[in-house]
């Protein structure tokens, strides 16, 4: 499953944890996932995949700018946007420090 940045959720520990419901599996990814200037709690990272309607989803894709674009412009993934790869999903790689993980993978899925 990739998420609508090319992420790809199946690997993602919190969206495991979530699966196999692991509790300590989830309570070190928010502990990883933590700042000092934001506190991750392990019920904000539950995560069935930001693609579905109503699951549960981390608190930060619920709130993603990228996910609420591809979702009013109907497009499975970024990869299928006319404006890939665009300022606000560059930016969304700049801030979760995923552009070489994610990146690829929507060029791929853009190729087919």
């Amino acid at each position: 499953m990739v998420a609508y940045c090319g992420l790809v959720c199946t690997e993602c520990p919190a969206h495991k944890a979530t699966l196999t419901n692991d509790r300590a599996l989830l309570e070190q990814t928010a502990e990883r996932w933590s700042t000092p200037e934001h506190q991750v709690r392990p019920e904000d990272i539950l995560c069935d995949g930001c693609l579905g309607g109503g699951e549960r989803m981390t608190t930060f894709c619920a709130m993603c700018p990228v996910r609420a674009c591809a979702r009013d412009r109907r497009v499975a993934h970024c990869g299928e946007c006319v404006d890939y790869a665009c300022y606000r999903l560059e930016q969304h790689w700049m801030r979760i420090k995923a552009k070489d993980e994610a990146k690829p993978v929507l060029d791929k899925l853009r190729r087919t």
